[in-house]
């Protein structure tokens, strides 16, 4: 399982090309694909660190006693007398050798140089003078070093066994601290008192407090009581068990046998009778499941986290080339709608605008005469005299109180063209101008990725929407000048037909820019748009069904056959009697032959899609009807056809009748608003069926309903609801 995790792993990181993915990243708007920190670490700590059985106990004989239980032999003395506070024996690992061999080394680096008493000849049972650390004198590489045991043992080939030291030299909580950073432990707690002692609730509850692990209690046997255990009777219960509820290391759902409960989770256990530490192998088997399964479940949620995110790129960029192209083609009619208005303006009202400006002039005439008397010329000096001055200060006077005419004049006549043409503003500008800015917005993503993140506010790229807006600004601001032989009404009128004419030819030059930009876009977000559909998503849902299959197969096992049901599309159909919790159900057996049946089975949407045959064209009704068929399944509890598609000979006669609107028929045990749903969903005209959005939270409402109902009537089941 291990290496299937690790292979898994591999292929997520390597298997890819990450080049394109980072492009496209960019390009949406999305972080860079890639394992989290945190996950990836959690991943090789799981296929990296091996098992380790970590004994802590009540008292040193307890630990030395169970340690002989599991190895067979008496290896560590079991007459120590000292307390457990007082004690100062360090820890010792065995570990797995060709030859029996006793050493002192530090945890995980090297061996020290020390005479030992086992060295000194033939022993069965390590001596105390080796396990003890003596005086507070001693090397403090000694006092840190455990006590190394190489024995032939075929256990020692799978698993580390590491008696924790005295409490008297480290707590049980620093022993613990240190080895779940470093191996997978299971860890087992050996009890030789009948009851708890105070400072073993303690460390307990300790333990719980901050690793929260399972842990196998077993009481080892009086010295020189017999190995087979009294049995007790159905409703007793041990104090030691007692005390455990207590602690919240066992529950009411527990065995008081110690048998493990019908959940595949690790949970703490209680073994009273010697006979029953078979069962450290169940709870061992089940603890380093747990660590495979949260294995997988990470590395299948690193998957559908990824594939999720490659699906909703690929429906975004679809979207872009769907949508791109309407937008184009509204911004042009909207500009021709524009242009159309403003040319209906003016020659409908031509008359009055002329009539509109000469008005405005015999306005003003009392006014401006006034002001050219007062006005103060500039570089020009008059003679106080009355002398003459020359032809060219004259010219110079005129030209000036032109200016001042005319910068009146332009005010007064603008204000009362807005009027004219203000309506526009909310009818064609307002949709126009975000329209446009959307289009030149993800232009400008696509052609410097790096500037969108920065969200740039330089005008400057939004070149057709400048352009409208000086073409705006002309049609509402007209500015007027006077030339040589032409009249003020005359030059007004003329300035009007000129922004008139220029806005055709800005318009069509921004389309042109615009398509232009927005083609080599498209070009490249399809290029885009087909690797991720066709290469990296299919590849990404293989991924994530070889990892959701790894993590079914470790907490369920692998489904027994039973007898054939039928053919399918890529194996055959099995009965299974039960499997994860399911019972009857069927069983399908797939071997794609190649990788193209793979991708398509990766994915597979597994509901019936009759809709998709009778449009020709795939869209999110076709989900939603799916969904209503797959409802009628599930509400009717059974896999057999609805009757007005059983009675169809052909799949072609079977098309026909859905598209003249035959549907499933409504059973005695659909309730209403159930019944309501699938008519929605699969409605005969797809722009009336209900989006997934809105399907989700009617049914949460029906859930709800008939979850509450069945808690008012425990003995009417969900199954009667529907």
């Amino acid at each position: 399982m291990k290496t299937k995790i690790v292979q898994l792993e591999m292929e997520m990181m390597s298997g890819f090309n990450f080049q394109p993915l980072a492009t496209l990243s960019s390009i949406l708007g999305q972080n860079f694909i890639s394992f989290p920190r945190h996950e990836e670490e959690h991943l090789q700590r799981t296929v990296s660190w091996h098992p380790c059985l970590l004994i802590l106990g009540q008292n040193c004989n307890a630990k030395c006693q169970l340690l002989n239980i599991l190895l067979g032999e008496k290896l560590l003395p079991t007459t120590k007398i000292s307390n457990e506070e007082n004690c100062k024996r360090r820890r010792i690992r065995f570990t797995h050798g060709t030859q029996t061999r006793i050493s002192l080394a530090l945890p995980e680096q090297y061996e020290l140089v020390h005479m030992m008493a086992a060295h000194r000849g033939h022993w069965d049972t390590i001596p105390e003078e080796d396990l003890e650390i003596h005086g507070d004198n001693e090397d403090p590489a000694h006092r840190i070093a455990e006590l190394e045991v190489m024995l032939p043992y075929s256990l020692l080939k799978e698993v580390d066994v590491v008696v924790a030291p005295c409490r008297g030299f480290q707590s049980a909580e620093a022993t613990l601290g240190e080895y779940v950073n470093q191996v997978l432990p299971v860890v087992i707690f050996a009890i030789s008192e009948a009851e708890l002692s105070a400072s073993d609730e303690n460390e307990l509850r300790e333990i719980k407090e901050k690793f929260s692990l399972p842990i196998f209690f077993f009481k080892v046997p009086e010295s020189g009581a017999d190995l087979i255990s009294p049995k007790k009777t159905g409703n007793e219960k041990s104090s030691l068990y007692c005390q455990l509820m207590d602690l919240e290391y066992l529950s009411t759902n527990h065995c008081s046998c110690g048998a493990p409960g019908p959940d595949a989770d690790a949970q703490s256990m209680l073994v009273e009778q010697f006979e029953k530490l078979r069962l450290l192998s169940t709870f061992s088997r089940q603890v380093l499941q747990k660590h495979l399964v949260e294995a997988a479940t990470s590395l299948n949620e690193v998957h559908c986290r990824c594939l999720n995110i490659f699906i909703n790129q690929a429906f975004d960029m679809q979207r872009d080339l769907q949508i791109t192209p309407k937008r184009l083609e509204y911004t042009r009619k909207k500009e021709n709608e524009l242009y159309e208005s403003l040319m209906n303006i003016a020659n409908r009202k031509q008359e009055e605008m002329k009539d509109m400006i000469v008005e405005t002039l015999s306005n003003m005439k009392e006014e401006l005469l006034e002001d050219a008397a007062n006005m103060e010329f500039k570089d020009i000096i008059i003679p106080e005299n009355g002398e003459p001055v020359s032809s060219k200060d004259i010219k110079c006077c005129i030209k000036q109180i032109q200016e001042l005419i005319i910068s009146r004049l332009n005010q007064a006549v603008a204000n009362k063209l807005i009027s004219s043409v203000d309506y526009l503003r909310e009818s064609f500008v307002g949709t126009l101008e975000r329209c446009l800015k959307s289009l030149e917005e993800s232009w400008e993503v696509s052609v410097h990725p790096a500037r969108s993140l920065e969200k740039s506010k330089d005008v400057s790229v939004h070149i057709t929407s400048n352009y409208l807006k000086q073409i705006l600004n002309a049609a509402y601001h007209v500015e007027v000048t006077f030339h040589s032989g032409s009249t003020v009404t005359r030059m007004l009128w003329e300035q009007i037909k000129q922004v008139r004419a220029s806005l055709s030819i800005i318009s069509s030059t921004c389309h042109r820019t615009l398509e232009d930009g927005h083609s080599g876009r498209l070009e490249k977000t399809e290029d885009l748009w087909l690797k991720v559909r066709k290469d990296h998503a299919p590849r990404l849902a293989r991924l994530s069904l070889e990892s959701r299959s790894l993590q079914d197969v470790l907490l369920h096992g692998k489904p027994k056959l039973g007898r054939e049901l039928g053919r399918g599309q890529y194996g055959v159909v099995y009965l299974c009697d039960s499997w994860g919790g399911h019972f009857p159900c069927a069983l399908k057996s797939v071997v794609p032959p190649d990788e193209k049946h793979w991708n398509d089975l990766a994915l597979e949407f597994h509901y019936m899609r009759l809709d998709l045959g009778l449009r020709g064209k795939y869209d999110n009704s076709v989900d939603v009807y799916a969904f209503g068929i797959l409802f009628w399944y599930i509400c009717s509890g059974h896999v057999k056809l609805p009757e007005a598609f059983e009675r169809c000979a052909s799949k072609d006669h079977l098309w026909n009748n859905v598209r003249r609107g035959v549907r499933p028929e409504r059973l005695p045990v659909f309730d209403e608003e159930c019944w309501q749903l699938m008519e929605a969903c699969w409605d005969g005209d797809s722009s009336q069926r209900p989006l997934l959005g809105i399907v989700q939270p009617m049914l949460q409402g029906i859930m709800d309903r008939l979850c509450k109902l069945s808690s008012e009537h425990p003995n009417k089941g969900l199954d009667d609801s529907t």
